[in-house]
């Protein structure tokens, strides 16, 4: 995917209504930790157009980035950050929810977990709670270029095991520094586009 324009277009809070696009959406959900903005803006091949932040659970809202006019990349606030209130927790929840059952044009939901260490309990419950809203999640094993190629294939195991994903789950290494995974995700999603 040459990426031509890449704007952050919506932004969706707790109370916010949530757009009616019509053109297709892929969600990236995740820890609060996990490098979600960096690999949006690792796919989006731009420094800073999703916020970084050393602070986990900044990312409160849904945010809609618009690519090349024709698809979205959509940003679902971070879960499992133990600074948050309860009450701030279950409204993410609400809105996450509200989203996954809501958008006509989501085709899949991409999860992020780190690569280093075995799924926690917030990553499975994330997990079964994306099936749960009838969607398959493809996995995303972030921070790739922190460990050595050797043990790829023993925590892509572990990362299967733990989550005790579906048959033919795809899970995907990326290394938001190296952009190594950049490619294969990019071809996940035209995937999705061709198939409509």
């Amino acid at each position: 995917m040459v990426i031509k324009q890449a704007e952050l277009e919506t932004v969706c809070g707790i109370t916010s209504k949530l757009p009616a696009n019509t053109q297709m959406e892929v969600a990236f959900a995740g820890k609060s930790n996990v490098g979600k903005s960096s690999l949006i803006n690792g796919l989006l091949n731009r420094k800073s157009l999703a916020r970084t932040s050393s602070q986990p659970g900044k990312t409160q809202t849904i945010n809609f980035y618009h690519i090349n006019n024709e698809l979205y990349l959509v940003d679902l606030p971070g879960y499992g950050y133990a600074k948050v209130s309860v009450e701030a927790k279950q409204q993410w929840g609400k809105l996450i929810e509200r989203y996954l059952h809501g958008s006509g044009q989501l085709r899949a939901v991409f999860l992020l977990v780190d690569i280093r260490h075995a799924p926690g309990e917030n990553d499975k419950m994330m997990y079964d709670w994306i099936c749960h809203n009838g969607f398959d999640p493809i996995i995303i094993a972030t921070k790739l270029d922190k460990i050595k190629r050797s043990q790829v294939p023993k925590q892509i195991k572990l990362i299967r095991d733990t989550l005790q994903v579906k048959p033919g789950t795809m899970v995907l290494p990326f290394s938001a520094q190296t952009k190594q995974g950049r490619d294969e995700i990019w071809q996940v999603i035209e995937e999705l586009a061709e198939e409509g």
